[in-house]
């Protein structure tokens, strides 16, 4: 140490000189006495590797992993087309999750894929199920051998159970806010109460435990929508005979949507498609934008008219679009719909990183009757 200072002062002593003017030599002569003993400045003064490693700001990105048995949402270079044919390169891209379901009526139980991609402010879904029957029949009216009118059910419908002349069905049910306790354990079986008023109701109510507990309800029809899913919601209501629907809501609407398709006396339709349609019944609605009045002279004894007639939904209950097509006993269903719709009965995907869950249904021909999914599944974006 102390032949460091003598080195430090003769340094100084020699910037000195040369501020003021020393020659060549002189700085050549300081230089030659301070030199250090490599023996031992070296030693002293070289930096520790440690201290090196320390400053170090190097940071390793943490890779993407999904959680396991999630659907994963990828970055979407060219959004799809909703169509219903699901050709568009996203989904090619984009990972499979397949989930079973089981317990519904008719095919009981088949197996559902699901694909997603998001873009900008926009979240997309491939929904696929093989279903081996297209059914579009929903309670259409039929005319009889002696002129009147009868609209077709299931003749052991007792209330709400048609498992025979009616529509094929989807729905996805998603914990909103993460609020229904139990939901992300046992999915959508914390909201079934299928022991509950059996005679007024065979199938159950469906309803949450608590007022504030509200899952959004993506409930797709094959017959009644128009370019959409029927965006509904479940909170706490309960069954009584004033509410026939228990937890079960549509989300408030502007105009649109769906109407059985009954005259005042409900003994015969009220309206039919362009000079009578089909005649077959197909393709199970009227769209009220080219519906006609009624005129019976254009039917012949077993000729059918559609059940319903239909529009888009405007306002809140018409926030998802949706397109869909049945081929080779298959149903394929398109789906976008904003990330952040600002109501309060949908689900807002307003964080990329959190994690979502949802329950998967199907209804073969069924109005109740679903096929479901025992159990959850997650939703996560990748980045």
């Amino acid at each position: 140490m102390r032949q460091i200072r003598i080195i430090y002062i003769i340094t100084a002593l020699a910037l000195i000189v040369a501020a003021c003017g020393g020659t060549d030599d002189t700085t050549t002569t300081v230089a030659a006495v301070a030199a250090p003993d490599p023996t031992t400045t070296t030693e002293a003064i070289a930096p520790e590797t440690t201290t090196t490693e320390a400053m170090s700001t190097t940071t390793t990105a943490v890779p993407f992993e999904a959680p396991d048995g999630a659907l994963v949402s990828v970055p979407a270079m060219d959004v799809p087309v909703l169509d219903g044919v699901a050709d568009d390169g996203v989904w090619a891209d984009a990972p499979v999750l397949t989930v079973s379901v089981s317990g519904g009526a008719n095919d009981g139980s088949t197996e559902v894929s699901l694909q997603s991609a998001y873009d900008g402010d926009t979240v997309y879904y491939l929904v696929s199920w093989a279903d081996t029957t297209q059914s579009f029949l929903r309670s259409p009216w039929e005319k009889q051998d002696d002129g009147s009118w009868v609209k077709l059910s299931d003749p052991d419908d007792k209330g709400g159970d048609n498992n025979v002349w009616y529509e094929d069905k989807m729905s996805l049910i998603w914990n909103t806010d993460s609020a229904i306790a139990g939901f992300e354990q046992s999915g959508c079986f914390v909201m079934c109460h299928a022991g509950e008023t059996p005679d007024a109701k065979p199938y159950g109510n469906k309803y949450t435990a608590a007022e504030g507990e509200i899952g959004d309800i993506w409930h797709w029809k094959s017959v009644r929508n128009l370019h959409q899913i029927d965006d509904q919601y479940v909170d706490h209501i309960t069954y009584t005979e004033e509410t026939p629907s228990a937890g079960r809501h549509g989300d408030p609407k502007d105009g649109g949507g769906y109407t059985n398709n009954d005259n005042e006396d409900k003994s015969a339709p009220a309206f039919m498609p362009p000079d009578g349609g089909n005649k077959d019944g197909s393709p199970g609605w009227v769209l009220e934008s080219e519906m006609v009045d009624f005129d019976d002279s254009l039917f012949v004894a077993r000729d059918r008219v559609p059940g319903v007639y239909k529009s888009e939904f405007t306002g809140d209950r018409g926030d998802i679009s949706a397109e869909s097509n049945y081929a080779d006993g298959v149903w394929t269903v398109e789906i976008s719909r904003a990330m952040v719709t600002g109501s309060e009965f949908d689900v807002q995907f307003d964080d990329l990183t959190d994690t979502y869950h949802f329950g998967v249904a199907t209804f073969d021909n069924a109005q109740v009757r679903h096929a479901f999914q025992a159990g959850v599944s997650s939703f996560v974006f990748k980045p």
